[in-house]
């Protein structure tokens, strides 16, 4: 079968699962997730949805998503798209059935369903629900973050193996160019997400970028173009939104079009040029500081929290708080020194699945989930390995997380020592990071350093979960043949509030 046939017949199969074409209010996607907006959750058959072959897993949230992988959900997305456009005028025939096929640990996808509906009512707080929006701007800058980091690795390799001269500075400008424009984008996205005209955001946003407003004067400095980055071009857009909402409300609609964007981009300018530049250029300065003090004198302490303490802050909905500060280090220094640190708490994950697979010989059952699983948990995809089994047993979600965070206390502490390790792009995590990875010592030992970290953070979540992981009750209901494996997932007993993994960590 051709991978377009492929990826057709897995949105063929989804789509009667959710519901039909007329439960799907909106899809888009992430790195690794389909992201529906369903009419009516109870529509949706989980149970078949989970045995297809290509569903990785699947997490509830604001949307109900489904986890394809990379690669894959964006192929699988327009093809999905397609397919309801057809149903709902008619001229599609009807998706074929599935077969029900075999539910692997059973009782453990039970216990992480219910987890999924308790974190994401419990985290459906204003605030959170506010750090969603910022992180729904920048989630749709990821590929292009990723393609033109990638691009920028070849680059500098290439630069330094003195090879292909005459097309470096080509390949440098093709890296370059979205950087030199994000403000643009995120602008349009900011827009976007809060109710304005996206193109007016990315309007008052390409006023940071401009070279021109190096002869503009603000709190007695001269700006410089750049200045306030990412986090200005997000504010001077919501700013515009707020004018242009403001003028809808009060201009009359025969000069309308006239009026509202003038003011709208005339005002949030001003505002920008005279205040918000200044002001985000400072924020966006210290939050480099911040982030080289940190490892700088933290080392492997600092790195021990953040690689032990992130899925945790995913599990509050927390983590969407790291996104903007993320790019922003990317646009100040050429890459992210956290999201490697960060990558560790995929590892801890993957190191207490090899555990709990050698611990329970006899569960063919969560065995099993973890063989399907184990692959995508060392590309960075950890859903399945977490809401399919560390996080329903509890214990090993903890020593899972201990994994974690030895793996960032290793990478930390070369951080510390004066090697930096970061990442030129967010999203992708575990091996698939390796393309992204950049430094101040050269390619070669960033990636050692970061290949080493991932050893550490598997070694670690391997023996803190084989020696602490299970009680000896827990061990006795677990490691059960087939027919008790229901039984023995239902009594292990279920971790602190949790929640989902992110733009693959």
């Amino acid at each position: 079968m051709s991978d377009e046939n492929k990826h057709h017949t897995t949105a063929a199969a989804l789509l009667p699962l959710v519901g039909g074409a007329d439960n799907v209010t909106s899809v888009a996607h992430c790195m690794t997730r389909l992201r529906l907006g369903l009419r009516d959750r109870s529509l949706v058959q989980d149970e078949r949805l989970k045995a297809l072959p290509a569903v990785m897993g699947v997490v509830e949230d604001d949307t109900y998503q489904i986890v394809l992988g990379p690669g894959a959900v964006a192929r699988v997305t327009p093809e999905f798209e397609a397919l309801v456009e057809a149903e709902r005028g008619g001229s599609a025939e009807a998706a074929p059935e599935q077969g029900t096929g075999a539910v692997t640990a059973e009782g453990l996808a039970v216990q992480g369903a219910a987890m999924r509906a308790e974190r994401k009512k419990r985290n459906a707080t204003p605030f959170k629900l506010f750090l969603r929006r910022i992180a729904n701007i920048f989630v749709p800058l990821i590929p292009a973050l990723i393609g033109c980091g990638i691009i920028a690795g070849l680059n500098g390799l290439l630069i330094n193996l003195h090879w292909l001269p005459a097309t470096t500075p080509a390949l440098a400008a093709i890296a370059s160019g979205f950087m030199a424009l994000i403000t643009v984008f995120v602008g349009h996205n900011t827009a976007k997400e809060f109710g304005g005209t996206p193109v007016l955001g990315g309007a008052v946003a390409s006023i940071i970028v401009y070279a021109g407003v190096a002869d503009v004067e603000a709190f007695g400095r001269h700006l410089s173009p750049g200045q306030g980055g990412v986090l200005g071009a997000l504010g001077a857009a919501w700013l515009g939104v707020l004018v242009e909402k403001w003028c809808r409300r009060r201009v009359p609609e025969s000069v309308d079009v006239l009026v509202t964007p003038t003011v709208t981009v005339l005002v949030a300018g001003l505002a920008t040029l005279f205040g918000l530049m200044f002001l985000a250029g400072e924020v966006s300065a210290w939050i480099g500081d911040a982030a080289d003090w940190l490892l700088t004198h933290g080392g492997a302490g600092a790195g021990f929290l953040l690689g032990g303490l992130f899925l945790p802050l995913v599990m509050l909905g927390l983590h969407q708080a790291l996104i903007p500060i993320h790019t922003t280090l990317i646009e100040g220094a050429g890459f992210t020194v956290l999201l490697p640190i960060l990558a560790m708490a995929g590892a801890g994950q993957v190191g207490a699945a090899i555990a709990i697979h050698v611990r329970l010989p006899h569960n063919t059952s969560v065995r099993a989930t973890i063989k399907s699983a184990l692959w995508p948990g060392f590309l960075g995809v950890g859903e399945p390995l977490i809401y399919g089994v560390s996080l329903p047993l509890g214990r090993p979600f903890v020593t899972a997380c201990a994994g974690g965070a030895f793996g960032g206390a290793f990478v930390g502490l070369f951080n510390q020592l004066g090697t930096d390790v970061g990442s030129t792009a967010i999203g992708p995590s575990g091996w698939a990071l390796f393309p992204l990875l950049d430094g101040n010592h050269g390619l070669g030992r960033t990636v050692a350093v970061y290949a080493a970290g991932l050893l550490a953070g598997y070694v670690a979540g391997f023996l803190a979960t084989y020696f602490f992981g299970f009680t000896k009750t827990m061990l006795r209901e677990l490691d059960a043949a087939p027919d008790t494996s229901a039984a023995a997932g239902a009594a292990a007993q279920p971790p602190a509030p949790a929640g989902r993994v992110t733009e693959r960590v």
